[in-house]
């Protein structure tokens, strides 16, 4: 007797490749328009399948996992961060979540790479003049930015991605600097030729750069808020292609507007997909549409990440890439 498929819902569109080889193994249900699954979608997929695949744009909130249905064993997430699944009550109701680590390092820390270069170069003020018809010709004072090699940038996470931004950084003469939980290994510092400060609010206070690649979590909630942003030098540029809800994005409008900040280049906002209004048009601002991991070869490896971690726990066995809450 043929072995019963799981069902499997996906709640959007993935690589074409992707979607082929989860309709080969599995019962599998696509999201073919690509629409945001409303809540009521959301709960209709865990009342009826055995596996849940979502991404960072759907909540996955007590309030849906209170109305799964007793097949449902598994959330197997399309993407690195957890923060939208109560994997506390997941794990509480025996349902395993799992998640697609470390295939989407180099595509995050290219962009905040990217954003380091473009902000403080004023590259897409450039790009808007040339756009626009305005440039009249070379002059020895117009369009000045800053040099990077030199400069300080300090780092908020320095996990694969903060070191991985670190290394490129250290290319272009950049002096590295971070904060981080604890220190990484004396062999890492000693590669990346990495400073590491205890002290985030005295690290800030010295840095010409600021990258955030920390992931969100309670305690990173607005860790970047008016009092922080206040700290960093008037010349200072802040980067951040984490997590929006790190930075409180009104603070940071009114020091881009006052002048007690110099720029920012921002690839994630605090209430996406909505940007907040004052951020919208400032000069020094660099807003990217959460494209950090946007490239064809990591979203098919997040897939097959995906669907690893599906056959594994269909076959009985652990999902290499279970997430476990740290209270449990």
């Amino acid at each position: 007797m043929p072995t019963k498929k799981l069902k499997i819902v996906v709640t959007r569109k993935l690589p074409a490749p992707v979607e082929l080889r989860m309709k080969e193994l599995f019962d599998t249900s696509l999201n073919q328009d690509d629409h945001a699954f409303s809540h009521e979608e959301l709960v209709e997929a865990v009342q009826t399948a055995d596996v849940l695949v979502p991404t960072v744009t759907d909540r996955i909130d007590s309030r849906v996992l209170a109305r799964a249905g007793d097949q449902l064993r598994l959330i197997a997430q399309f993407g690195a961060g957890v923060d939208n699944i109560d994997v506390q009550s997941a794990v509480q109701r025996g349902i395993t979540v799992t998640n697609t680590p470390g295939v989407l390092t180099d595509d995050t820390a290219d962009v905040t790479m990217a954003l380091i270069l473009a902000v403080p170069r004023r590259l897409h003020e450039g790009a808007q003049v040339m756009d626009q018809g305005r440039f009249d010709g070379w002059t020895p004072t117009w369009m000045m930015g800053r040099r990077l090699a030199g400069k300080r940038l300090g780092i908020i996470g320095m996990g694969r991605i903060g070191q991985a931004v670190a290394r490129r950084a250290k290319a272009f003469g950049l002096q590295i600097h971070y904060h981080n939980r604890k220190p990484v290994s004396p062999r890492t510092e000693e590669l990346l030729e990495a400073t590491y400060w205890d002290s985030l609010d005295q690290m800030l206070a010295r840095m010409d750069i600021v990258s955030i690649n920390c992931p969100h979590t309670p305690a990173t909630f607005h860790l970047m808020n008016a009092r922080r942003i206040d700290l960093m030098k008037p010349e200072a540029f802040l980067i951040n292609t984490a997590r929006g809800e790190v930075i409180d994005e009104a603070a940071l409008a009114r020091a881009l507007k006052s002048g007690k900040l110099a720029g920012a280049g921002l690839d994630v906002f605090e209430r996406e997909p909505a940007v907040n209004e004052d951020l919208l048009g400032l000069p020094n601002v660099l807003l990217l549409p959460h494209m950090g991991s946007a490239t064809i070869e990591g979203r098919t490896e997040m897939g097959e990440k995906v669907i690893i971690n599906i056959k594994t726990f269909a076959d009985g066995h652990r999902p290499p890439d279970r997430v476990i809450p740290a209270i449990l």
